[in-house]
């Protein structure tokens, strides 16, 4: 299975569809179980859009206690990508195109492929919580023990410090 949709292919299939099954180890990635991604490529026009599901297991660090835990991924991808320039002269043949809320085209640059490596990494990168948490109950204790542990010695001298209040 080739990691690239070329458009020309996507131009002669049937209906103007591809549709792929893919389980990928993305590198840069610390998942548990290969990413599986069910896609369709679909061209419309100057457009060609993505859409499917995002499944797999990754590990990640809590930010509260900083151990590792297990996230389930299971989200739908939605893109576009412009097959031209997006910054051309307005287009003659009047196609409109809506873009939904969260939506953003990626322009292809000239390039005759998608990159469905590529498309995998950034989507799940993106998905990924901003602050990641291993439990609702997680008090982040561990954190403040570790932080105690990995104190900087030089800091030591600051501790027998005493400030007078001269009112």
């Amino acid at each position: 299975m080739s990691n690239v949709i070329s458009v020309e292919d996507l131009e002669n299939s049937k209906n103007k569809t591809i549709t792929v099954k893919t389980e990928e180890n993305i590198d840069g990635i610390n998942a548990l179980t290969p990413i599986r991604a069910d896609l369709t490529f679909r061209s419309l026009g100057d457009f060609i859009e993505v859409s499917g599901n995002v499944k797999g297991i990754v590990k990640l660090e809590c930010d509260l206690c900083l151990k590792e835990f297990e996230y389930k991924l299971d989200f739908d991808i939605d893109e576009l990508y412009a097959k031209h320039a997006l910054i051309e002269a307005p287009d003659e043949s009047g196609q409109e195109f809506e873009i939904k809320d969260g939506q953003f085209v990626t322009d292809l640059n000239g390039s005759d492929e998608i990159d469905i490596y590529d498309l995998l990494y950034q989507s799940v990168i993106l998905n990924l919580p901003n602050k990641k948490v291993c439990g609702i109950n997680c008090n982040g204790e561990d954190k403040f023990s570790k932080e105690e542990e990995m104190s900087d010695p030089r800091m030591d001298v600051f501790k027998n410090i005493k400030i007078e209040d001269n009112k």
